[in-house]
């Protein structure tokens, strides 16, 4: 476990370097913005996100105006983002616990997080990386793939991924790792025709693609 806890500083050393700034792409103003947006991203990408939630928090303009919001306005505001009717109804319902239990917070402990409509792991680690700077590890498509890619886990599963790179990641680099990762997989290790050739975690690659690249060379 101690290799495995070295390899990750080392991955994370050369994200830093490539990735000085990275941060999650999604724009907000307010914590609950931020839930809201995730809530849209799912099966969506975070540029369509934008341009949606630019408009929506215009129409929207505060947490009790969601609570409020008449539900096929609210359907018809985020249909450009997909399953629209459900992504609605959880906006509206995550806003409305938020006022009744949480005093119009945004909790800050998964426990929490995950009593609110159409939260999961995924995006509650999001929200307690970004807002409150916890220790998070979110597990989307690009950090499960990576991460196994560069051998910090055998597993799929977002759970299991997750609780492999809580073990071998410092917590405090564990957020700003999943949002460097996007980036990389983004614009280097793409799902498909990685971008391989100058890689800057070439030598810690476990794809066998690129082995059979490495080979050739």
């Amino acid at each position: 476990m101690d290799e495995m806890r070295q390899k990750a500083v080392r991955i994370c050393d050369i994200l830093d370097t490539v990735y000085p700034e990275a941060k999650c792409s999604l724009e907000y103003k307010e914590p609950y913005e931020l839930m809201i947006a995730t809530r849209l991203s799912a099966q969506c990408t975070d540029a369509r996100v934008n341009i949606v939630t630019k408009t929506l928090f215009q129409k929207y303009p505060t947490l009790e105006s969601f609570a409020e919001a008449d539900l096929s306005e609210l359907e018809e505001a985020v249909k450009p983002c997909g399953f629209y009717r459900t992504k609605a109804a959880s906006i509206r319902s995550m806003c409305q616990r938020l006022i009744a239990v949480y005093d119009s917070r945004v909790p800050d402990t998964m426990e929490d997080l995950l009593t609110l409509s159409g939260i999961g792991r995924k995006t509650a680690n999001l929200l307690l990386g970004d807002i409150y700077g916890k220790p998070s590890v979110v597990t989307d498509t690009h950090c499960i793939r990576i991460s196994g890619r560069l051998g910090l886990t055998k597993n799929h599963a977002p759970e299991l991924v997750e609780k492999d790179l809580r073990e071998i990641l410092q917590a405090e680099r564990s957020s700003r790792y999943c949002h460097q990762i996007v980036l990389f997989g983004r614009d280097t290790c793409r799902a498909r025709n990685p971008k391989c050739e100058g890689c800057p975690l070439a030598s810690y690659c476990t794809n066998p693609e690129f082995t059979k690249l490495q080979k050739k060379g």
